[in-house]
C-alpha cells in the first residue's frame, strides 16, 4: 500500500495524540472532517492502524524495573522454537519477545516491581521455558529515550 503525505501526517498526529477528536485531527492536517474520517477508516481497514491504546506510567503501575533477558535455545528446530514462543507468550511480565540474529536467539523485555520481583519471575516463569540452554539478564538503569511512534 502506498501512503501519501496526508496519510503520513495523519499517522504522525495519531501516534502522538491517539485520543484526538476527528475534528481536531482534520484541522491539524488541513482536511475536512469527512475526508479525514474516510482516510482514517481506510488506514484502519488496510491494517496500517492496528489499534489504539493507553500508555501507562510504569512507576505509577508499580513496575519500575525493566529487565532485558537474552535467551539462547538448546536447538534451532522448528518444534523447539514453536514451544518456546508459545510458552513465553503466556508470561504476563514479558512486554516484548524478539527472535534475533546474533549471540542470543531471543531478547525479552520484562517489567518487574523490583530485583526481588524479577527473581520471582525468573524462578516462576523463565526457568520453566522449554528449550532454554542459557539466559543472561541486564537491568536497565535509566530510560534515555522511548517512543511507540514509528517514523512516518
Amino acid at each position: 500500500m502506498s501512503l501519501d503525505s496526508l496519510d503520513r501526517r495523519l499517522l504522525a498526529v495519531l501516534q502522538k495524540r491517539g485520543r484526538i477528536s476527528n475534528a481536531d485531527l482534520a484541522e491539524a492536517v488541513g482536511l475536512s472532517a469527512s475526508a479525514c474520517h474516510r482516510r482514517v477508516q481506510r488506514l484502519e481497514a488496510e491494517g496500517v492502524i492496528t489499534g489504539y491504546v493507553a500508555l501507562l506510567d510504569p512507576q505509577k503501575m508499580g513496575v519500575a524495573a525493566t529487565v532485558f533477558v537474552e535467551i539462547t535455545l538448546s536447538a534451532q528446530e522448528s518444534a523447539v522454537l514453536e514451544a518456546f514462543e508459545k510458552a513465553v507468550a503466556r508470561v504476563p511480565d514479558v512486554l516484548e519477545c524478539h527472535l534475533t540474529a546474533g549471540t542470543a536467539d531471543y531478547i525479552l523485555k520484562i517489567v518487574a516491581e523490583s530485583t526481588e520481583d524479577f527473581a520471582r519471575i525468573h524462578r516462576q516463569y523463565l526457568t520453566r521455558l522449554p528449550g532454554v540452554a542459557k539466559m543472561q539478564s541486564s537491568f536497565a538503569l535509566r530510560t534515555v529515550c522511548q517512543t511507540t511512534a514509528l517514523p512516518v
